[in-house]
């Protein structure tokens, strides 16, 4: 045979091989089961307290929550005030306390499920010069780099009409007052009324009665104040900028200068030496809970009480979660004065009270 032909032959047989070979990888490819659609995220869009807001925009959270299937959007609002706003398209409610998620109940909203996801004591933030004057007056005691305010002190120099002089402060203008959020609207001044209330109730839970008796009283210290914010983390921020000789003294959550020292270190390292976290005795604990209000609530619900998400809650953002895990103590953040276990906790007044209490510093 010629070896023109057998090249040909060889030729042919390679072709023949080539075409066989793609027509099997067709098969499979044919016989192989179409990819699944990629899912679109559920959104789920609800109403949120301020304090949480840096939580929520966190990158991390945000990459946490697209693996879980989740865009979460929301509209900041005080605690009680998103009790009162329309609801319509809404999956969740997310309040700052027990007693926030009971006005809501009180106006009517029905959640599919109500999940306590995150936990912050209330605290007083200050001055260090201001906080050492009123150590002497025996209104705040300091042990070791803890501070704490006796509110049963506080709250009689401020009946008292007190000035910052009268207490030792003598760069301080005017009455001795602590400033707070609209406590008719956002929950850390709505729980700071509720630990005026029970001072006024000789150190127990506020009642219908004792809150109906000492209505003027409880009035009289908020009125010290003049205009308040409806947001936590827009007070504090007011606090940060304006500085002590307009807000000496305000009611926030310890989480606040936590989630600061994380995230806005530039910021922290300016007030680091100044400023003061005081506990005050007895303090309440903040229970930031989830009020789904329909599935995709409820899924929102579950991947907050994920162990990521509550260790990420914790470590850049100072919530003190559910759980903890795999985390360190309060050391981690590096600020002064933080208390690695909260003193001196109280529970709040009953829902009925807690009602009474909000008509009554909203004026009725």
């Amino acid at each position: 045979m010629m070896k023109g032909s057998k090249g040909k032959i060889v030729g042919l047989v390679c072709v023949l091989a080539a075409v066989a070979i793609i027509g099997g990888v067709f098969v499979m490819r044919q016989a192989q089961p179409a990819p699944e659609p990629v899912a679109e995220p559920t959104t789920v869009s609800g109403y949120l307290g301020g304090e949480k807001v840096s939580l929520f925009e966190d990158a991390q959270f945000t990459e946490l929550a697209a693996a879980a299937g989740l865009d979460i959007d929301y509209r900041k609002a005080g605690s009680l005030a998103m009790m009162d706003a329309s609801i319509e398209g809404m999956s969740y409610l997310f309040p700052s306390s027990q007693a926030a998620v009971e006005y809501g109940h009180e106006r009517g909203i029905e959640p599919v499920s109500e999940q306590i996801v995150l936990n912050s004591p209330i605290v007083i933030y200050t001055y260090r010069d201001v906080a050492d004057a009123l150590v002497g007056s025996g209104i705040m005691a300091k042990d070791g780099d803890i501070y704490t305010l006796d509110v049963d002190a506080a709250v009689s120099a401020m009946l008292a009409d007190k000035t910052w002089v009268d207490l030792g402060y003598a760069a301080g203008y005017g009455q001795f007052r602590i400033d707070s959020t609209d406590p008719a609207e956002s929950n850390s001044g709505n729980e700071w009324a509720a630990l005026i209330a029970n001072s006024l109730a000789g150190g127990q839970p506020a009642t219908v009665e004792t809150v109906e008796r000492d209505a003027e009283s409880i009035r009289k210290v908020f009125s010290k104040s003049g205009w308040m914010e409806t947001s936590s983390e827009d007070s504090f921020r007011q606090f940060l900028t304006l500085g002590e000789g307009s807000k000496p003294m305000m009611v926030g959550y310890e989480s606040q200068v936590l989630d600061l020292s994380v995230n806005e270190p530039d910021l922290f390292e300016q007030v680091a030496d100044t400023l003061v976290v005081a506990y005050t005795t007895p303090t309440v604990w903040s229970t930031h809970v989830l009020m789904a209000l329909d599935e995709a609530g409820e899924q929102l619900s579950e991947f907050l009480m994920s162990d990521e998400v509550q260790k990420l809650a914790w470590e850049r953002h100072g919530f003190r979660g559910a759980s903890q895990l795999g985390t360190d103590g309060a050391e981690r953040f590096e600020v002064t004065g933080i208390a690695e276990r909260v003193p001196a906790a109280v529970e709040l007044p009953a829902p009925a009270a807690m009602q009474r209490l909000i008509e009554v510093v909203s004026g009725s």
